[in-house]
């Protein structure tokens, strides 16, 4: 199977014509957090519905898929007309009681009988004798991977798009965190000399440099985000790497946003500065989008 990202959401539909039968399939699907495929079949092809759900589990691996089956036949073949002929003798036995009891002048038709209900019966009868009926199954499957063809091709193109968006909110993710990390060192240095002006304001207060340095340290040390903004970067790599992989990639980035998200909350807590604050909405607010979009990929 070659795969490229997918969105969870797609239609396809195929028909194929075989042996005056004509077979329908559609498949719809939406967001799902695991692989739940629904089956919708006439009852006399349920025989088939096995089949159908291991053929549809080669390309659809995330989602909530309908798979919807119609069929009609113009064979002959596929008829059986029956005669109940106990109940055909009830009737014919009842209607020459009511004639011989009333000396009505009508008489017994085939047509009269024939419009009695349940004297004669139609069945669609499609399968073998074993449960099976290769040119049924062959029609069936046509169908079938005609409408998975469409429905991959739909899921494709909205996964690519998909991609395409992703990409640009990680760009302005790297490029907000680049501006953190550029103001991050400045935090301290801003607040030594913030500490340092406030001691001099003070009348009678002797400048203590060496308080001012420890003091200025724990800050630091209390404020230091190296950490966090490290690991963000990795996530970002890593969803960039994921992007390209050529399988089901949407519970990854998931796990990967929570993370982003969490590394981000935790520079907001440590940050005392208005600037990082300012950024850590922006991050907040494009990371929240990219989790909108995640829940859509396969």
């Amino acid at each position: 199977m070659c795969f490229f990202m997918r969105s969870m959401t797609g239609y396809g539909r195929g028909e194929t014509t075989l042996s005056d039968r004509r077979f329908i399939v559609e498949i719809r699907s939406v967001n799902h957090r695991y692989n739940d495929i629904n089956i919708k079949l006439p009852r006399i092809m349920l025989s088939y519905e096995d089949k159908i759900k291991k053929e549809a589990a080669k390309e659809i691996l995330r989602g909530k898929t309908d798979i919807y089956v119609s069929f009609e036949t113009f064979s002959k073949n596929d008829y059986k007309v029956s005669l109940n002929r106990a109940l055909a003798d009830n009737y014919v036995d009842v209607l020459k009681t009511i004639n011989e009891g009333y000396n009505l002048d009508d008489r017994l038709s085939l047509g009269l009988i024939a419009r009695f209900p349940d004297v004669i019966s139609v069945e669609k009868s499609i399968l073998d004798e074993d449960g099976e009926n290769e040119e049924i199954l062959a029609g069936l499957m046509g169908a079938l991977r005609q409408g998975l063809s469409a429905f991959v091709e739909m899921r494709t193109r909205e996964g690519e798009a998909l991609k395409a968006d992703l990409l640009g909110k990680l760009k302005g993710i790297r490029e907000v965190v680049d501006k953190v990390k550029e103001r991050a060192p400045l935090v301290a240095v801003e607040y030594r000399q913030r500490l340092t002006d406030r001691m001099k304001e003070i009348e009678g207060l002797d400048l203590d440099e060496s308080r001012i340095i420890t003091e200025a340290a724990i800050f630091a040390d209390k404020a230091c985000i190296d950490e966090e903004i490290t690991r963000l970067y990795s996530h970002l790599d890593q969803f960039d790497i994921i992007l390209n992989e050529k399988n089901a990639i949407g519970r990854k980035l998931d796990f990967l946003v929570q993370e982003m998200n969490r590394e981000v909350n935790t520079i907001g807590s440590k940050s005392n500065d208005l600037i990082i604050t300012e950024s850590i909405v922006l991050l907040k607010t494009e990371i929240e989008k990219i989790r909108e979009q995640v829940q859509n990929i396969e």
